[in-house]
C-alpha cells in the first residue's frame, strides 16, 4: 500500500513577516503526511522532525537572539514550503476590548501628523480573526496575517499596541510583534475557559445552552431576520425617505432642537425610530478651494448624512466619531441644506455634548452647534437585542486564545473591564483567575501581565454621580497582588464624553514604564505616587505616599477629590494640604475621621495627584 502523503501546513499564527521571541526556546508546529520525515532549516541550522500518525507535528529550536529577516524553510523530499522576512524579537499579546482593539484610525485628531505617514518594518501585528466557539478549544486560529507598519497598514493597527511598539523600539531597538486578540464589548469571563468557568460557577445554564448543536446558528439567523424586519419596517414608515434630505424640502412648519444635546428632557425622549434634523450653511467662495469635512460629533444610535439631497456619510452604530469628508461638487457657493436622518434604536437617543458639530475647510470653520429644526419621521418599538455570542463564557477563548498555545510570548498587555462594570466587586478574582488560566494555556507560568486601569468616564446622566467605575478600579488595584503583573493608571487621561478616549499614546508609553522596569529590571519611575500609609491624628487624616520623589504634584482646582466621613458614613470634600510625601485631610463636618476616598467617582473631576516624573496616582478608598 503506497504511504498517502499530504501538504505541509504551519500552524496559522506562522506566516510571512512574523515575529517570533527571543531569548526563548521556540516551538514550531503544523501538519503533514502521517509519519514523514521533514527537515527543518533557519538561521543556517538543520534540524529533523518526524510525524505524527496523526500528521502532527512539532519541533523545538533553542533560544535565539534578536535579529532577522530571515527564512524558514521546511522539506519532506518531495514538498517544500517557505516563510520569508522572519523577525526575532520581543512578542507581545495585546488582550481585552475595544480600548485595546481601538484602531489608529481613530486617533487621528490626535496624532494624524505622527502616523500618516509612519513607516517601520521592524513592529509588525497579527490581528487574530474574531472566533468563538463553546464545543472545544481550537486548535488553530481561522486566519491572520503579520503586517509591518507602512502608511496603509498602521491605520488597523491597535493604537494602544502601536505607541507601545513604537516606545518599545526606541529603547530596545529589536523588532517587536504585537499579536492583538481583542474584541470591543467583551467581558471577561468570555476569555476563560470552560473549566475556569465552572470552577468560577454561576454560568452552568450559559455553558450548557450555547452548547446545543445547532443552537447559535438558529438564534443568529432568528434575530437577523427580527432586525431586518425591524428596519424595513422604519422605512416603509418613516415619513422622510425620499423627501426630507432634498434641499428645496420646505420645513417651515417645524419644530426646534438645539444640537448637541441629549433627548433626555424633551420631547424626542421617548421616540425609538427615525427623527430628521436640518440645518442651513452658507459656504462661501475661497472655502470651497479646499477640502471640507463634515464634523457631527457622536450620535445615539446611528444616522444618514445628506448634503443638499447627496447622500455623504452614515454610520450604524453610536461609539464612531461621524467625521465625512464632502465630495466635491456637491455644495455651491451660498445657502446649502444639511439633512441628518437619526434612528434612535433603544433607550434615548441624542448629540454627545463635547464633541465638534462643524464643517472644517483650511482656515475656514462653520459652527453648526444651535438650534436645527426637527421632524419625526417614525416611531417603532425598540429594536430587540441581537445576542453577542462573542460576549458569552469561554467562547473567544476557545477560538482566539487557546490556538496560541505554545507561542512564546514576552508578555501581556490588557485592556479590558468596561464591560464588567455593572457587578463590579466580582472583578479581581475574576481577573486572577483569568491570568491563571492564560500562563497555563500558554505554557508560561510566569507571563507577565500589564494592563490598563480604566479611565475617567461619565457613565450616567448629568446630575447624578456614578461609583461602579470607581469600585472597578479598586479591584483593579487590588490585582496588583498577582505575581508578574504591573497596572498603567489612566484617570487623567480619559474623556467624559467618550467610551474611548483617543489619548492611546499616554497608554501605550506608560505600559512600556511599566514593562522597562517589572520586566526589564530598570531602575524607572514608572508608577504615580503609591499610598503607603493612611491614620487619624484627631480630627485629620494623614496619608503618607510612596514614589513622590521630590514631592506629590498637584493641579490647582476648586476640589481636591479627597473626601473623609465620620461614624454617620456621610463622606464630605476634604480641604487638602500637601508637604511633600504627606497630605492632611480635614472637614469641618468631620470630627473624627473613618474613611477617606480620593477621586471616588466614575468621572472624579478636580485635582488629581501626581509626581514629577507626571505620572497620576490611583484613585482609592482606606479605612483609618
Amino acid at each position: 500500500m503506497t504511504n498517502q502523503r499530504s501538504s505541509i501546513t504551519l500552524a496559522q499564527v506562522f506566516g510571512n513577516g512574523m515575529v517570533l521571541q527571543r531569548d526563548m526556546p521556540i516551538t514550531i508546529w503544523g501538519k503533514a503526511g502521517a509519519n514523514e520525515s521533514l527537515n527543518v532549516e533557519f538561521r543556517d541550522k538543520r534540524y529533523t522532525v518526524e510525524t505524527q500518525p496523526s500528521g502532527d507535528w512539532q519541533l523545538k529550536l533553542e533560544p535565539m537572539s534578536a535579529g532577522g529577516p530571515f527564512e524558514l524553510r521546511i522539506t519532506n523530499g518531495f514538498e517544500e514550503i517557505m516563510i520569508s522576512d522572519v523577525l526575532i524579537g520581543d512578542v507581545w499579546l495585546l488582550g481585552g476590548q475595544s480600548n485595546m482593539e481601538f484602531p489608529i484610525n481613530r486617533t487621528l485628531d490626535l496624532y494624524e501628523d505622527e502616523v500618516r505617514n509612519a513607516e517601520h518594518s521592524f513592529i509588525r501585528q497579527l490581528q487574530v480573526p474574531m472566533v468563538y466557539d463553546f464545543s472545544a478549544p481550537r486548535e488553530d486560529l481561522s486566519g491572520g496575517e503579520w503586517r509591518s507598519v507602512t502608511p496603509e497598514t498602521i491605520m488597523d493597527f491597535s493604537a494602544v499596541g502601536y505607541f507601545f511598539a513604537k516606545a518599545h523600539y526606541a529603547k530596545y531597538g529589536v523588532p517587536v510583534g504585537l499579536v492583538l486578540t481583542a474584541i470591543g464589548g467583551t467581558p471577561i469571563e468570555a476569555w476563560m475557559s470552560e473549566e475556569v468557568i465552572e470552577q468560577i460557577g454561576g454560568y452552568e445554564e450559559d455553558v450548557a445552552k450555547y452548547k446545543k448543536p445547532g443552537y447559535v446558528e438558529d438564534t443568529i439567523r432568528q434575530e437577523v431576520e427580527e432586525m431586518n424586519r425591524w428596519y424595513q419596517t422604519l422605512n416603509d414608515k418613516d415619513l422622510g425617505v425620499g423627501s426630507w434630505e432634498k434641499k428645496d424640502f420646505n420645513d417651515d412648519d417645524w419644530e426646534s432642537f438645539y444640537i448637541p444635546n441629549s433627548w433626555r428632557g424633551s420631547e424626542l425622549e421617548p421616540i425609538n425610530g427615525s427623527v430628521w434634523f436640518r440645518k442651513e450653511v452658507e459656504i462661501s467662495e475661497e472655502m470651497l478651494e479646499h477640502d471640507l469635512l463634515l464634523r457631527l460629533g457622536a450620535i445615539i444610535d446611528a444616522d444618514e448624512v445628506y448634503l443638499n439631497g447627496t447622500l455623504v456619510g452614515e454610520t450604524g452604530y453610536m461609539y464612531p466619531p461621524r467625521k465625512y469628508p464632502i465630495p466635491s461638487g456637491v455644495i455651491k457657493p451660498g445657502v446649502n441644506t444639511i439633512a441628518l436622518r437619526v434612528i434612535s434604536n433603544r433607550d434615548v437617543g441624542g448629540f454627545v455634548k463635547g464633541k465638534d458639530y462643524c464643517i472644517e475647510g483650511g482656515p475656514f470653520f462653520i459652527d453648526l452647534e444651535g438650534p436645527w429644526k426637527y421632524k419625526v419621521g417614525a416611531t417603532m418599538e425598540s429594536l430587540p437585542h441581537l445576542t453577542a455570542f462573542q460576549y458569552k463564557p469561554s467562547g473567544v477563548f476557545n477560538g482566539m486564545i487557546a490556538p496560541l498555545s505554545g507561542y512564546a510570548f514576552k508578555g501581556v498587555l490588557w485592556y479590558q473591564g468596561e464591560s464588567n462594570t455593572d457587578s463590579p466587586e466580582s472583578y479581581a478574582g475574576l481577573f486572577e483567575n483569568m491570568v491563571a488560566n492564560w500562563r497555563s494555556t500558554l505554557g508560561q507560568p510566569e507571563l507577565p501581565f500589564l494592563y490598563v486601569q480604566l479611565p475617567n468616564f461619565q457613565t450616567t446622566p448629568e446630575g447624578i454621580v456614578g461609583y461602579n467605575w470607581a469600585v472597578l478600579r479598586e479591584q483593579q488595584l487590588k490585582s496588583l497582588n498577582i505575581p508578574q503583573t504591573g497596572m498603567v493608571v489612566t484617570i487623567d487621561i480619559g474623556e467624559e464624553n467618550d467610551l474611548h478616549p483617543q489619548n492611546k499614546k499616554s497608554v501605550g508609553e506608560r505600559l512600556l514604564l511599566i514593562a522597562r522596569e517589572l520586566i526589564y529590571g530598570e531602575e524607572v519611575v514608572s508608577k504615580g505616587p503609591i499610598l503607603e500609609e493612611a491614620r487619624r491624628e484627631g480630627s485629620k487624616a494623614k496619608l503618607i505616599f510612596t514614589n513622590v520623589s521630590e514631592g506629590i504634584v498637584v493641579k490647582e482646582h476648586e476640589s481636591s477629590n479627597f473626601e473623609i466621613c465620620g461614624e454617620d458614613g456621610e463622606f464630605h470634600p476634604a480641604t487638602a494640604e500637601y508637604d511633600g510625601e504627606t497630605v492632611l485631610l480635614y472637614s469641618q463636618q468631620v470630627e473624627e475621621p473613618q474613611i477617606v476616598r480620593y477621586a471616588w467617582r466614575d468621572n472624579p473631576r478636580g485635582v488629581l495627584l501626581f509626581n514629577k516624573a507626571g505620572l497620576p496616582a490611583s484613585p482609592f478608598r482606606i479605612k483609618l
